[in-house]
């Protein structure tokens, strides 16, 4: 090797691994041109002079941002976003960002024995004298780790079998947290695993650049179908990229964005069977709710051969061939429309109150509270929230009442939330309320904060979307949905209550305490369930046992009997919520913000 090389830009998957397959990129004495053609990727938010490195004599870099779009520098714990022009020193171990959140490399030293230099470097005074709101939070969180408080990191203990993955969910990996935070977590990656041979995407948005490379499996599939909301020249471009076929149709809005976010992803571990060809008509709960969504997608029906079965038309009735006994969950969708009549309890909150009304639930969750965490805020009035939180209160009592009205709280980042973020204000950008939505006086009695001590996301701005009813750390029911808060997504009634319009494509898993057997499931709430016991077999019905919810802090200190099953639920936000103090103020994406953020910048930027 030459004398003059100094050190390698070694690629990094999303996990901040080493990838493979990608080449090191050498660092020689002089100045180094690291671009587009350099790495090899046709992401064309790449300059082909992206950005120049010139090493110094004791084995730091100077970094220069040459290209049109910014880049982020990782050193220690600590994020630095760079704007064209701007320089900084990288050292031994920092990781560079060539887009934000992709295009990952980390600096090495050619002789790793100069890495004392690292921390030479690591004492560099900051141009900025001013302790950064990030520093603050780590010295709360050096606080907080004193206490004796053990479920600060919760998520550190949190464990799954096979056999209990179909009956949670899974946090996605954040990029920049310590490793305890991504405990059981998962990435896009881990969504197609085995010899796949069709499958179906559905999304409002779809990164094709980000995707594949972030999913290498999916290049590797034969049929692949795309439901998107992109425009007709987008489909062109996710086609000619992609090699992936492409149908233009607005589904739910599922947007799998930068990993400096907070986002989640059901996952099920269970191959769900052929049906037996003499049971071809019956189905469950579940298969219902995924045919009927599927059917209102309108997607192209396209043939496939399969192992066994030859030629076969893939379409949504298609989905009835399947034993979906040992789903664990309920789809809540949303389509656009007017329904009514049969319709009406279909979608929307409308399905979310007709499940519920079904279900028996525990005394504790008399009147428990509610909790709503999304994204992105509609136009809202005190009305139609009355609306929603008596479907979300729908359920009865143990002793057969209604459980009643739950009082909701909104948990909503703070100004301050996302100034001190991961991404600073621009994480903002994808909490897209505008101020005339966030600030109606009425919302101010809702508003609780983004708290995630236990999952340590506080710095990563949430894109999950959430609703529960719960009891300190008990959960009646639980939703995973893309459904935000606002009339388009989840529905408003018309015509004296006989009519729902919904304006948005949605879908979500509902998480319900079930009775479970060892050899198979029934679908209900508590072993209480209005459901006979003549209708299931009596060598199983000593096999049932009642299951309940519970967040990830929810076993400390609990005793349950051996007739319980208990499910934790990795909720990333901590309940109760806290509610703001006179201080807080909501984030709304289209105000002013002259305090600068974790990166020195303003909002809007300059």
């Amino acid at each position: 090797m030459s004398v003059s090389q100094v050190g390698y830009l070694v690629p990094l998957n999303q996990n901040l691994e080493e990838e493979a397959s990608v080449p090191k990129l050498s660092i020689s004495d002089g100045t180094n041109v690291i671009g587009r053609n350099n790495i090899r990727v046709s992401d064309k938010r790449l300059s082909r002079k992206h950005l120049t490195l010139t090493p110094s004599p004791n084995g730091s870099v100077n970094l220069l941002v040459e290209g049109t779009n910014p880049i982020v520098v990782n050193s220690g714990n600590k994020r630095r976003k760079l704007n064209p022009k701007e320089e900084a020193t990288i050292c031994n171990g920092d990781i560079i960002e060539l887009i934000p959140g992709h295009h990952l490399f980390k600096y090495k030293l050619f002789n790793e024995a100069q890495s004392s230099f690292k921390n030479k470097a690591s004492a560099r005074t900051s141009k900025d004298k001013v302790e950064t709101c990030s520093q603050k939070q780590e010295r709360k969180y050096v606080h907080s780790q004193s206490s004796e408080d053990n479920s600060v990191e919760a998520i550190r203990n949190f464990r799954l079998t096979n056999d209990q993955v179909p009956t949670t969910f899974r946090l996605l990996r954040v990029q920049g947290l310590p490793s305890w935070a991504n405990t059981s977590s998962v990435s896009i990656a881990d969504v197609i695993q085995g010899d796949i041979l069709v499958a179906i995407l559905s999304n409002y948005m779809v990164d094709i650049d980000w995707l594949v490379p972030a999913c290498p499996a999916l290049s590797k599939v034969p049929h692949v179908l795309v439901l998107h909301g992109e425009s007709d020249g987008r489909v062109d471009y996710i086609k000619q990229t992609s090699k992936l076929d492409s149908a233009q149709t607005t589904t739910a809005n599922f947007i799998w964005d930068t990993p400096l976010k907070g986002h989640a992803a059901y996952i099920s571990s269970r191959d769900f069977p052929w049906k037996d060809q003499n049971s071809l008509s019956k189905g469950s709960g579940f298969e219902n709710d995924l045919v009927e969504y599927l059917s209102m997608l309108k997607w192209p029906e396209f043939s496939v051969k399969l192992p066994s079965l030859g030629n076969v038309s893939v379409c949504p009735s298609f989905f009835r061939k399947f034993d979906y006994s040992e789903a664990r969950v309920r789809l809540i969708a949303s389509v656009p429309g007017y329904h009514s009549g049969a319709s009406l309890k279909k979608w929307g909150h409308m399905k979310l109150r007709s499940l519920l009304q079904e279900c028996t639930f525990d005394e504790e969750f008399k009147k428990s509270p509610l909790v709503y965490q999304f994204s992105s805020l509609g136009s809202l009035d005190e009305k139609w929230m009355a609306e929603l939180a008596s479907s979300m209160s729908a359920g009865l009592s143990e002793d057969k009442t209604p459980l009643g009205m739950g009082e909701p709280l909104i948990i909503w980042p703070t100004v301050e939330d996302v100034r001190c973020s991961l991404e600073g204000y621009a994480a903002g950008s994808a909490i897209p309320s505008p101020l005339k939505n966030v600030e109606k006086a009425f919302l101010k009695k809702y508003w609780a904060k983004w708290k995630a001590d236990h999952t340590g996301r506080c710095r990563a701005m949430p894109h999950i979307k959430t609703f529960a009813r719960y009891n300190n750390q008990n959960l009646a029911w639980f939703l995973l949905t893309s459904s935000n808060l606002s009339k388009a997504a989840w529905g408003a009634l018309q015509k004296n209550n006989t009519q729902l319009m919904i304006r948005s494509y949605e879908l979500g898993v509902l998480f319900l305490p079930s009775s479970f057997k060892r050899h198979g499931s029934v679908f209900s709430c508590t072993s209480n369930v209005a459901q006979s016991e003549d209708k299931i077999p009596a060598r199983e019905t000593s096999e049932m046992k009642k299951t309940k919810l519970v967040t990830l802090t929810g076993l400390r200190g609990r005793m349950h009997s051996s007739s319980e099953v208990i499910i934790q639920l990795p909720l990333p936000y901590e309940l109760p919520p806290m509610p703001y103090s006179s201080q807080d103020t909501p984030w709304s994406w289209d105000r002013q913000y002259n305090k600068k953020d974790v990166y020195g910048n303003v909002w809007p930027r300059m």
